[in-house]
């Protein structure tokens, strides 16, 4: 009697186990989303920059909407006007006659569905990576690579640095910012490990100067992803706003950031 009782009490689990639960997700209006990072790679013109926009999206569609047929400009300080034309459909916009200038201010201006949005921000100059130190002893068990990107920070001044790591493995690029209140002037480094890096793997390495407010800004998108876990049943970050506006709707910011920044970058080899 026991077995048979365990028996249907197993088959009933089972059964329930098939069912399909359906999870009533509330769908929010599409936000604009701004990626204008405008990049000036120490050695180049960087006359050629691109500004990407698209459109938030339920959180299990697979593709992210562009924002189609957006008027997208800059103007710097002196009334320069720089105009951003979409190539296609692809949402991001381009411009092929562009000056940067070191700390120039500019504004960005968008129009989108008849909303304006924008941002103002200055162009801020970086140092170069002075070189990159390896260490093959690294992490928890001793056998990971380490890599350190060391610059020199100029002193009696505030700086403020954003660090990207791009590896030829596949593995999402590791991102970090940086500080000098407590190393001004000194030799300071950019870290980066990766359990998965070898011998012969090319690591790409790019210091951003930015302004404080895109360092706060960063920082806590970096520190609210550290803490994330979980999946979509998790409680949510709160949304981190940018320096972008919309002008004729302010209930309806976008998300996103407007940043211009003189770039090093140095492509490494792993010893």
């Amino acid at each position: 009697m026991r077995k048979y009782i365990f028996l249907l009490s197993f088959l009933l689990l089972q059964t329930s186990c098939e069912d399909v639960i359906e999870v009533d997700l509330n769908n929010a209006d599409p936000k604009l989303v701004i990626e204008a990072s405008i990049n000036w790679y120490k050695g180049t013109s960087g006359n050629e920059q691109a500004i990407k926009l698209s459109l938030t999206a339920p959180y299990f569609d697979v593709t992210i909407p562009p924002a189609n047929g957006a008027t997208v400009t800059v103007t710097d300080q002196n009334n320069t006007l720089y105009t951003f034309t979409e190539e296609g459909t692809t949402g991001i916009y381009k411009n092929y006659n562009f000056i940067p200038q070191i700390n120039t201010s500019y504004k960005l201006s968008i129009t989108y569905n008849d909303e304006v949005y924008s941002a103002t921000e200055t162009f801020v100059a970086v140092v170069p990576i002075d070189f990159v130190d390896q260490n093959n002893e690294g992490g928890f068990s001793g056998d990971e690579i380490e890599l350190k990107a060391y610059y020199t920070d100029p002193a009696d001044e505030t700086n403020f640095y954003f660090f990207e790591f791009r590896s030829n493995i596949p593995v999402i690029p590791s991102l970090a910012v940086y500080e000098d209140r407590f190393n001004n002037g000194n030799q300071i480094f950019g870290f980066y490990t990766e359990e998965d890096l070898e011998v012969g793997d090319q690591v790409t390495i790019r210091n951003f100067g930015v302004s404080e407010r895109f360092y706060n800004y960063m920082f806590i998108l970096l520190q609210q992803n550290s803490d994330a876990s979980g999946g979509p049943f998790e409680t949510q970050p709160s949304v981190v706003k940018g320096n972008c506006v919309n002008e004729t709707n302010p209930e309806n910011f976008p998300l996103g950031y407007f940043r211009l920044s003189e770039v090093s970058e140095l492509v490494y080899t792993v010893q």
